[in-house]
């Protein structure tokens, strides 16, 4: 206890003069290893307590419920506020939904859990999004969210394994009170930090930008082409990803693996992802932003359909690499486009919006998929989802 004590008054420390580039993206990764840790506990847990597929999925639901309720609103307060507190409530909020199961150890408390790490993610997710957007000037703008990528690829990689080996070695509620700690790094640094670098406080927003704080939640949607077609595609691509997380464990659980090696099959993914986002910018600069959307789309679509034949871990997870090699790049290049193509003053809002329609996606798919899976087995999902992957690739090619 006093060793964590010292972690945390470190990085008090650390945050006291200003919130780098560096300091952001270690805040992401802290973040990132409590969501992606907490979805296979969840998953874990509830199958160990009895509960069916379509349970599962609306657990997994919920995680999407209150963001895609809120994304809009918390992007208009970032526009507003600036980033700190917003990220710093949302992160206590995901500490304190991720400590219930250890209280209250039933399949009830689970819904209550998943609802709250989704709502204080919300607020930390399109804060921390539209602070990178803003660190810089418009040609460090792919870098930054490439590294945003990156420290996302290494919390999804952590946060598997951390979760997997915690529950083989300490039990499910234990592993949660461990990712419990994570998020709270981030409520620290960003509560202690003099200065948040490209933050921007409710004084320096303009008349325009309080207009705009009243528009029809949707109207950026039906404004600009361009950025209806990056939002499609960026729903669709993160609603593969989402999809692989939550019926990995589920298929991994069916052909014997246990808790660990399902761990680091999707640890593998991650890593794929990360190493990926490496190369992003000097991939991007070559081909340009959407060919490589486009390409990471299909090699995705292509490697869905052969997962779910595949019963040895050592070649599951050699395509679970290839798929995360093909989505790796989708999360960074629909971010930078969408900031790019925002109004002024309007960048949060177009991050909400998008994580609006991504966490839409997220909530029906699961609960669909769910049935689909008791009723037929898992390689329709994986089939259905390689067809969605496929269409998306051929939106952002249409003109």
């Amino acid at each position: 206890m006093c060793h964590n004590v010292a972690c945390i008054q470190a990085l008090s420390a650390i945050a006291e003069h200003t919130v780098s580039i560096q300091i952001v993206m270690l805040m992401v990764v802290c973040n990132m290893i409590a969501m992606r840790g907490s979805k296979i506990v969840i998953t874990l847990f509830s199958i160990k307590l009895g509960a069916p597929q379509a349970v599962i999925g609306v657990l997994v639901a919920l995680y999407s419920l209150f963001p895609m309720v809120l994304a809009i609103f918390a992007g208009k307060l970032t526009d507003r506020l600036g980033p700190r507190w917003p990220m710093a409530a949302g992160s206590c909020g995901i500490a304190f939904g991720l400590t219930l199961p250890y209280w209250f150890p039933h399949t009830a408390t689970l819904y209550f859990q998943a609802a709250l790490v989704g709502a204080g993610h919300v607020f930390y997710n399109v804060s921390v999004q539209n602070m990178i957007g803003g660190i810089g000037t418009s040609d460090d703008r792919t870098k930054n969210f490439s590294n945003f990528g990156l420290a996302m690829a290494t919390g999804s990689f952590i946060g598997p394994l951390v979760a997997g080996f915690a529950i083989d070695h300490v039990g499910h509620v234990n592993a949660y009170l461990i990712l419990a700690v994570t998020p709270l790094i981030t409520a620290v640094i960003m509560g202690s930090a003099k200065k948040v670098t490209g933050a921007r406080s409710a004084d320096d927003a303009d008349a325009k930008e309080q207009k705009h704080a009243r528009s029809q939640p949707f109207e950026l949607f039906f404004l600009s082409r361009p950025l209806r077609r990056v939002l499609i595609t960026g729903a669709v691509l993160l609603t593969g990803v989402d999809l692989f997380q939550f019926y990995m464990p589920i298929y991994g659980h069916y052909i014997g693996l246990s808790a660990s090696q399902i761990g680091v099959v999707l640890g593998t993914f991650s890593a794929a992802a990360f190493l990926v986002r490496i190369w992003m910018p000097a991939i991007v600069t070559r081909l340009g932003a959407e060919r490589v959307l486009i390409a990471s789309m299909f090699t995705a679509a292509v490697t869905y359909i052969a997962v779910p034949f595949i019963t040895h871990m050592l070649l599951l997870c050699v395509f679970c690499f290839v798929l995360g090699l093909g989505t790796g790049c989708g999360q960074p290049l629909t971010l930078s486009l969408i900031y790019e193509r925002a109004p002024g003053g309007r960048s949060g809002e177009a991050l909400g919006l998008r994580a609006t329609l991504n966490h839409f996606t997220h909530m029906v798919t699961p609960l669909a998929f769910g049935a689909l899976g008791t009723a037929f087995g898992v390689a329709p999902v994986f089939l259905i989802n390689s067809l969605m992957l496929a269409g998306g690739g051929l939106i952002i090619r249409r003109r």
